[in-house]
């Protein structure tokens, strides 16, 4: 599977060529991420090249499940990406003036790599998508969860279960 995301930068002739491949739940399986229960993302890469000159365009589109933070329900997100390489090889420079090419991110390579692994930027990228809220739309989550919640926000709570109680005595004694 991993061979899927191997593009071979030296073996492209000059010109555009388009590939696509799918990360499914067992591309974010290899990465350990316990966070994505199931995937579902087309990716569509163009390679550009002309003498020393590689850019690479991705296009991401598809969904990840991921469970809700407010009932653990499955809840689908979808994934929407379109990031934009150029790809030089040589070592990294040390400054960080030097890492975008107008619009582009420059993608630094060893002279002796041959192939470029698109997993690790495809992964990123996927998980970059996922909002740092993940809940269901109002109305939508496990009725029986939310009942649950609600019945013990309202419940009072007990000073005894307040570990901050011994705090607020220091207050009113001053």
């Amino acid at each position: 599977m991993k061979e899927d995301f191997i593009i071979p930068l030296n073996g492209l002739a000059e010109g555009r060529r388009v590939f696509s491949v799918h990360a499914g739940k067992e591309f974010f399986d290899a990465f350990d991420n316990s966070e994505i229960i199931d995937a579902d993302v087309d990716v569509e890469v163009s390679v550009e090249k002309s003498g020393r000159y590689t850019g690479l365009d991705l296009v991401l589109s598809g969904t990840l499940t991921v469970p809700c933070d407010r009932c653990l329900e499955d809840l689908v997100l979808p994934v929407e990406a379109a990031p934009r390489f150029s790809v030089k090889f040589g070592a990294e420079p040390e400054s960080e003036d030097n890492l975008m090419e107008g619009e582009r991110e420059i993608l630094f390579l060893p002279e002796s790599d041959t192939d470029l692994d698109l997993s690790q930027i495809i992964y990123d990228f996927s998980c970059i998508s996922i909002p740092v809220k993940r809940v269901h739309p109002d109305g939508l989550c496990n009725p029986d969860t939310v009942r649950f919640l609600n019945s013990k926000a309202q419940e009072p709570q007990k000073d005894d279960d307040n570990p901050f109680a011994a705090l607020k005595e220091l207050f009113e004694k001053k």
